[in-house]
């Protein structure tokens, strides 16, 4: 069957396309039309009946022979040049090189891509133009992706992909969709991810890549081994194929760091602000808002001074009362506002990481053309991570610590309140030993097939289906054990807070304690599915054609907390007494002791109480106990065709996407004094209209239009049950929200490039997004029968409480739950790319550069909600490489730059004003190499240095001299080999 698209019904239909688009609120953003895994392979022939097809090809580019990055940058370009809508791509420079080692950290070299790097500095997942991680919709092959890993600082709470688990070697093409295709999966209202991996048909015969590497890292001090094997054969048919790749990394972690755990103010009670306590109020346990008008007070000055040779020897005497006096005079220069506004760290702690990171990964992929109008696929990835973090930090308790706290004297602050200078009696220091351990595994199977009908190959079917499963258990116990009372000088001179205390922390027999001391044995699992499958039909050639396609994708998470501590401390209190204590404690490398940990852990019979731990509320990492299960079904249309507008040719796709999805949630509840679990359930639908154009207004430039609608499901954490009444009338409850509706973005994208030759080209694409459905902490009122809780389950006091109201199915309850605002997120923002080869110079010199540029301005009734709750997102983003190479030799000089960024809302640690900030950060990579041509597989020698001048990643507390983290990860040095034969 043959599709015939007459000219004028194609410009006829252009105009209804743009007509209809002229409908949806804000106009809409834009589209990645071009085929892009199929038609922009590294090479990919496809089957004869495909080669039969025209391709959708606007003016050539100038054809350069050329290899490595320089070939990499130049299907970049193509592919953008050919696509309808705003995508970018990235190409292995060859079969299992990528020109980045890891692939979060390739996707940064595209306009408008923030990265996520965890506290070692491996990149973990990217954002879109100005909206979190978690609005990333990421597919492999066209299947969706999800993983169960959680990083370092325990980010991934929600839908990010940590990228980190697939090795880079496996792919050959990355491709982000910044507008949606009808085709495309929905989910992802920043855009979509697509990763290609590796086909055995993409280079047909017989090839075997291997690369080897030693990285050092300036921090762990050790060299860890990784390597990468691919194979690949295509019978001399040309009708079967098979590729199976293998690779192994056995890393090491080194992070030196600081951190804080926020920042706090004293709490001053009655007698210690000078007020006096109303009739029948305790003045020294009462803390009133008039003695605390700026919030927060974690810190609690003693009510006496205490009885310790620490403030004996600072010249006070046991048992004075602290009052106002006391504290002015101890505190010369300051007011008691100031002292009462004096911030310092809750927890101020030198931090320092080391372990394992390993992981071995697995590809195969086998393709059959038993015919031209057939062609059939499998694809397989299975990735395992073993990670190990032995976590020491020697932390001063400037929070709430039982009866007493830090007693300030000569304190000094600054304008913004924050200490610079004091002397702390009664102070304590706390050891923190935690050795994480983690394992995660994924593995996915993706088959599909695709078939032509008739003689002219005008009607084309692909079906595919996809499953995937990724599992991961993290234990982290927890021994902390306390030193003596000490006076200590405290400096902060706006780098990190410092100070000098007699103790010697490195002794273990200084007089380390239990009191007030604990250990803890937490473990988290989770198990992430997904599976799913699609079928996609085809009328017309690749250029004009509509196509239709329903899919079913399945997905559920699974997220659960283990608890045992009570029970192992009651344990490790017997065994191990304070008199003990000592011979299990050793000097450590970093200043202050450590822990025998395989001598403690087996002597206080850890391995049971961790085997036998009972579920609990949630895991130490933030996240809540429970599941989601998600069922969704789409259908979708499309159209894409060419016109002539002024004999200039112009490319346009247009489509609808229909999308129904069905939620059911579980979770731990406990009413009565009963534990159980609850089960929840919600469902929605969207239409997703989508349209793109490019017309190629000149012969090397190219103008864009996009319009367009895309969703991204609500945070699951957010719909769990997790059911809990606040007070015994039962009129007051909290819990998750199934009735959360999805985010959605009504998008608009104007741009277009110049094309200067050979793999060069300047762009420029202005985007609107208007994005609806941000969630807040809000009020609903419901009927208790709606509550999904068995009225027999309450406490009778509960139960006599709603049947005075009216019964079950009449009573209200008052239930503090995510709702979704009354509002918008408008987000405005440009990019701008420049690639240029410099051959006019030197022969193979050439840079690739972007900015991006997002303003944020939130509408509606809850603006102000909205505004407290969009965060993470930098507003400016550039980064550029500088690259040379030839037939043998080659080096490229890469800077990746941040702006300093909102990375949380207002009300830190109960400071009304208070939120972090993320500081601004660079960081320069380079990669070189040499290529022995002569030699047997070519081999070519790599070096790889990341984070060249060890740029460090920080955040502060509100203000620049109150750092809240800091995490040094080091340098890297990667040294290899690398070759093919």
């Amino acid at each position: 069957m043959q599709i015939k698209i007459a000219r004028t019904a194609l410009a006829r239909g252009l105009k209804l396309a743009l007509l209809g688009m002229a409908g949806v609120p804000a106009f809409v953003q834009a589209q990645a039309a071009a085929e892009a895994q199929a038609q922009t392979q590294v090479p990919a022939p496809a089957p004869a009946a495909q080669e039969q097809q025209p391709v959708a090809t606007a003016t050539e580019l100038d054809r350069i022979n050329v290899v490595g990055y320089r070939r990499s940058l130049q299907f970049s370009t193509e592919t953008k040049r050919e696509s309808t809508g705003f995508t970018d791509s990235i190409f292995a420079e060859d079969l299992g090189k990528f020109p980045d080692l890891n692939i979060a950290e390739s996707l940064t070299r595209i306009p408008g891509i923030q990265l996520s790097r965890d506290v070692n500095g491996e990149g973990l997942n990217v954002g879109i133009r100005g909206l979190p991680n978690s609005f990333t919709k990421t597919v492999i092959n066209g299947a969706q992706v999800a993983t169960a890993s959680i990083g370092l600082d325990a980010t991934n709470q929600n839908r990010e992909v940590d990228l980190n688990l697939f090795p880079t070697e496996f792919f050959t093409q990355l491709t982000v969709h910044k507008t949606p295709l009808a085709r495309l999966p929905e989910g992802g209202a920043a855009g979509v991810v697509d990763m290609r991996s590796a086909r055995p048909f993409d280079n047909p015969g017989s090839h075997v890549t291997y690369q080897l590497q030693a990285d050092y890292n300036d921090n762990s001090e050790k060299i860890s081994p990784r390597g990468t094997v691919t194979g690949s054969w295509t019978n001399e048919e040309g009708t079967f194929g098979a590729l199976v790749g293998v690779s192994s990394v056995r890393g090491k972690l080194g992070v030196e760091g600081f951190e804080t755990i926020g920042w706090t103010n004293p709490g001053l009670n009655y007698v210690q602000c000078g007020l006096a306590a109303p009739e029948g109020v305790d003045p020294f346990t009462n803390r009133p808002a008039e003695c605390n008008r700026g919030g927060g007070g974690g810190w609690l000055i003693p009510d006496r001074v205490p009885n310790n040779p620490a403030t004996i020897a600072a010249g006070l005497t046991p048992g004075q009362v602290i009052d106002r006096d006391l504290l002015l005079s101890l505190n010369p220069g300051l007011t008691i506002d100031q002292i009462s506004e004096a911030l310092m760290p809750r927890l101020g702690r030198p931090v320092h990481m080391s372990g394992d990171r390993d992981r071995d990964a697995f590809l195969a992929s086998f393709e059959w053309l038993p015919s031209e109008d057939m062609r059939f696929y499998v694809d397989l990835l299975y990735s395992e991570a073993h990670r190990t973090n032995e976590r020491l930090d020697v932390n001063l308790v400037g929070r709430v610590f039982g009866p007493t706290g830090l007693l300030p004297m000569d304190m000094q602050v600054d304008a913004n309140g924050v200490v610079t200078d004091a002397t702390f009696t009664n102070a304590q220091f706390f050891l923190e030993a935690r050795p994480y351990i983690e394992d995660v595994k994924y593995w996915s199977i993706n088959p599909g097939g695709t078939f032509w009908f008739g003689g002219d190959d005008q009607v084309k079917l692909d079906v595919q289906a996809n499953a995937s499963r990724s599992w991961m258990f993290r234990e982290s116990p927890t021994i902390l054990v306390n030193t003596p009372f000490t006076t200590i000088d405290y400096v902060n001179d706006g780098g990190l807070p410092t100070w000098d205390t007699d103790l010697d922390l490195n002794d273990p027999a200084l007089g380390w304690t239990w009191a007030g001391g604990r250990v803890n044995v937490q473990n988290e699992k989770r198990v992430v599915e997904t599976s799913g499958a699609r079928a996609d039909l085809q009328f017309g050639d690749e250029v004009n054609n509509v196509r239709f396609g329903v899919a079913y994708d399945r997905f559920t998470r699974r997220i659960q907390g283990f608890d045992n501590s009570p029970a192992w401390q009651e344990h490790v209190l017997a065994t191990i007494p304070d008199d003990a204590l000592a011979s299990y404690l050793r000097p450590g490398p970093h200043g202050f002791i450590t822990v025998d940990f395989d001598r403690f852990m087996r002597d206080t019979d850890y391995a049971r109480y961790r085997d036998e731990a009972p579920e609990s509320a949630g895991p130490n990492t933030g996240g809540s106990t429970g599941g989601i299960s998600e069922k969704t079904l789409g259908a979708y249309i499309e159209l894409n065709g060419t016109t002539d507008i002024l004999d200039r040719q112009l490319r346009f796709n247009a489509g609808m996407r229909y999308v129904t999805t069905d939620q059911e949630l579980s979770g731990p509840v406990t009413i009565g004094g009963v534990r159980q679990w609850q089960n929840l359930t919600g469902d929605y639908d969207e239409w997703l209209p989508s349209f793109s154009a490019a017309w190629d207004v000149a012969d090397s430039v190219v103008l864009r239009m996009s319009g367009s609608r895309t969703m991204t499901r609500p945070n699951p954490s957010s719909m769990l049950p997790n059911t809990t009444f606040t007070d015994q009338s039962g009129l007051n409850a909290n819990q998750g929200n199934p009735n959360l509706t999805p985010y959605l973005s009504t998008n608009f994208d104007i741009g277009g490039e110049w094309y200067t030759g050979e793999e060069g080209f300047v762009g420029v694409t202005l985007f609107n997004k208007r994005v609806t459905g941000y969630t807040y902490q809000g009020i609903n009122t419901i009927p208790f029968s709606q509550l999904g809780i068995p009225f027999e389950d309450l406490t009778e006091g509960q139960q006599g409480a709603i049947m005075s109201r009216g019964g079950p199915n009449v009573a209200t309850v008052n239930v503090q739950q995510q709702v979704n605002a009354d509002g918008s997120l408008d987000i405005r923002g440009y990019e701008l790319i420049w690639v240029q080869p410099l051959t006019f110079v030197l022969d193979g010199l050439g840079f690739m550069a972007n900015y991006t540029d997002i303003k944020l301005d939130p509408k509606g009734q809850d603006a102000d909600r909205l505004a407290g709750n969009v965060f993470g997102i930098a507003p400016k983003l550039w980064n550029a490489t500088a690259y040379w190479e030839n037939d043998r030799a080659s080096i490229r000089l890469s800077y990746t730059w941040t702006d300093e960024l909102v990375a949380t809302g207002p009300n830190q640690q109960g400071i009304p004003y208070a939120q972090l900030f993320g500081e601004e950060r660079g960081q320069l990579d380079l990669s070189a190499s040499y290529t022995f041509p002569d030699l047997w597989s070519s081999p070519q020698i790599t070096l790889n240095v990341i984070n060249l001048t060890g740029e460090e990643r920080r955040s502060n507390f509100h203000w620049p001299n109150a750092v809240n983290d800091l995490y040094d990860p080091g340098r890297t040095v990667l040294l290899g080999v690398r070759g093919s034969f």
